[in-house]
């Protein structure tokens, strides 16, 4: 009787591993899936403020060039 109990723990074990392994896998996925989103809003902001600026840089030299033409 002994023997049997030692094979289910052993079983158990098995099924724990491989339990573990599975939900480090999918953790691990999440973990990149996260990464990558994060240096994809990284990039979008960056990209943004810089539409700005340029955007406002040109907006001034609009309003440059319009007083210049008013005179």
């Amino acid at each position: 009787m002994g023997h049997g109990c030692e094979t289910e723990r052993i079983i158990d074990m098995n099924n724990l591993i491989l339990f573990v392994n599975s939900l480090l896998s999918y953790l691990l996925v999440f973990a990149v899936i996260v990464i990558v989103a994060g240096v994809a809003i990284f990039i979008g902001i960056t990209m943004r403020k810089k539409k700005n600026a340029q955007e406002a840089l040109e907006a001034e030299n609009t309003d440059t060039e319009e007083a210049v033409a008013a005179e």
